[in-house]
């Protein structure tokens, strides 16, 4: 497994190391003792799954308020997601930074989200499915975001909303 640096301290991007042969491939998703040494989660408390059936459908910019904040690993698993990360950790030098990256089934990456950030994805095919794995129990009454379209972050997605929350729609702009 490889770390990659995003420019967002504690944003990971995750590659894997395949090992093939003639029958296949084999790679390892998560491994504890590479997550410790790096300060992340060794373990996870849910691992949920996504299903989105039209592409540029639209899901976030979500977060957990402190103490409830989680750490995410995600990974696309059918399909393909536009994919944003927005520091909002009060005291970051990449405070209100945004970054985006395409994960598809098949590509081998996946991202490591610290708690503090806000995530949300746009889907780019049809019948998406994107499989989270998740720090903390979800905890409703923590549960928060930010809007898609904030004018304060001016993040471009790639596609028109074809699909979006009620929830979604409403969150509070910066």
């Amino acid at each position: 497994m490889q770390f990659e640096t995003t420019g967002i301290d504690s944003l990971w991007r995750l590659r894997l190391d395949w090992r093939t042969d003639a029958r296949g491939g084999f790679a390892r998703l998560f491994d504890a003792e590479a997550f410790a040494a790096r300060g992340l989660p060794s373990a996870f408390a849910q691992t949920s799954l996504s299903v989105t059936r039209l592409a540029g459908s639209l899901r976030g910019l979500h977060f957990q308020r402190p103490p409830h904040g989680e750490v995410k690993l995600v990974r696309c698993v059918r399909g393909a997601i536009h994919d944003v990360v927005v520091d909002l950790r009060q005291g970051s030098a990449t405070r209100l930074a945004w970054r985006a990256f395409t994960l598809a089934a098949g590509d081998d990456a996946a991202l490591c989200i610290p708690a503090g950030c806000a995530h949300g994805f746009q889907t780019l095919a049809d019948d998406t499915e994107v499989l989270y794995q998740i720090s903390v129990p979800y905890a409703p009454d923590h549960a928060d975001g930010v809007r898609f379209d904030d004018p304060a972050l001016g993040i471009p997605w790639p596609r028109p909303v074809t699909a979006l929350s009620d929830r979604d729609r409403d969150w509070k702009l910066l």
